[in-house]
């Protein structure tokens, strides 16, 4: 099993999300694994939000955990334990073209007609988002 880190950052009723250039493809939050050696989920979601937005995150709080099941990534595996957080941030968005298609603020009906990477669709569904 692999662990993950997740950020909603919203702004104006709107949410940052990237359109991954990795599978899995879709439209997602900011997020990723936390990488072997890291202390904490805090740490591995603050260098997350850096690497993929340009942002700072200077206060995030736990919204949701749990292991997903089906949740396949470019390493091999079907299974992630994930750490959801709600985040404030801090500086510009710059895109991560390595990593990224583009990078953009969505209101949740802009949402609806993205095709969402499956986990991200499940967290936005999952707390009424969209």
């Amino acid at each position: 099993m692999h662990f993950s880190v997740g950020a909603l950052i919203e702004k104006d009723g709107k949410y940052l999300l990237i359109d991954r250039m990795n599978p899995p493809f879709g439209f997602a939050g900011i997020g990723g694994h936390v990488d072997e050696g890291e202390e904490d989920t805090i740490k591995a979601l603050k260098r997350e939000v850096k690497e993929e937005s340009g942002l700072t995150a200077t206060k995030c709080t736990l919204v949701c955990e749990e292991e997903i099941p089906g949740n396949f990534c470019k390493r091999g595996i079907n299974t992630h334990y994930w750490y959801l957080y709600k985040c404030e941030t801090t500086g510009e968005v710059v895109q991560n073209t390595k990593e990224t298609k583009s990078i953009g603020w969505y209101s949740p009906a802009e949402m609806k007609k993205l095709e969402l990477e499956p986990v991200w669709d499940y967290w936005f569904k999952k707390l009424e988002i969209i």
